[in-house]
């Protein structure tokens, strides 16, 4: 037995990463619809306010946007000071920011693209997690949830992919880990794998994405809502219970076959 009691409804408390737009947009306004709280966090406030907009005045009282650079451990910081200043707790870390840079063949790759992504994508989904990780284990009632945005590419690489399959290897390793360690402290970790999600980081799959035989082909995509479904399936689980690893996709995009 542990001293961990869920949090009455009502009272949840959640933190979407990139919550301006694409995947974090339609997670975040998810949430808000499954009567959670949500802050907001990312680098641009003005499509933070515009995602809170979209849930309409109802909700209002149930936002808070926080501008932040996720790779910047003092801006990571300043967040959850915000979060502990106005909700007093964390129930749920969507760690979900991320970026990625053009693909080129990987003798061209330049460090300064290497390290962007790396810096966003594993050195951001880390800050986060261990922010979250020391204010779940701390606050009364103990424990919380964190799920990760991993990928498609956390299991098998796209060409010309080498910095956001490698970070997306990372975030697997990081989220078993943590799975491990939070037991103790009646913190789950589990990791949402996507696939083919229509948003505009993805959108190229729709006019042509190159194929592991070298090929262009257009990509079935799935509506980015379902996401936001997948993810609110997850936090809903008592802390007892987790998902550790759930991949949802385009059912026809090309995953599972050959090519």
């Amino acid at each position: 037995m542990t001293d961990h009691q869920d949090p009455p409804a009502g009272s949840r408390i959640a933190l979407v990463t990139g919550a301006g737009s694409g995947i974090g947009r339609a997670v975040t306004l998810a949430l808000l619809a499954d009567g959670w709280s949500v802050v907001l966090a990312g680098r641009d406030a003005g499509r933070l306010e515009e995602t809170a907009g979209l849930a309409g005045d109802a909700v209002a009282a149930r936002t808070l946007v926080q501008a932040t650079d996720v790779a910047d451990p003092r801006s990571v910081d300043a967040l959850f000071a915000a979060v502990q200043t106005r909700f007093g707790r964390l129930d749920l870390l969507f760690n979900n920011a991320g970026t990625n840079v053009s693909g080129v063949p990987f003798e061209e790759l330049s460090f300064v693209d290497w390290n962007t992504v790396v810096s966003v994508n594993l050195t951001g989904v880390f800050l986060c997690a261990q922010g979250a990780f020391r204010m779940m284990k701390a606050q009364v009632p103990r424990g919380g949830r964190i799920i990760n945005n991993g990928s498609i590419s956390a299991h098998a690489p796209r060409p010309d992919s080498a910095p956001y399959t490698a970070t997306k290897h990372a975030v697997t390793g990081l989220t078993k880990t943590l799975s491990l360690d939070g037991r103790p402290y009646d913190i789950a970790c589990g990791q949402i794998d996507i696939g083919n999600a229509a948003t505009a980081m993805a959108a190229r799959m729709q006019t042509g994405a190159k194929q592991a035989a070298g090929h262009m082909a257009v990509e079935p995509m799935m509506d980015v809502r379902d996401v936001g479904r997948s993810v609110v399936l997850m936090a809903s689980l008592p802390l007892d219970t987790n998902i550790p690893f759930l991949t949802v996709m385009a059912n026809a995009m090309p995953f599972l076959g050959r090519g």
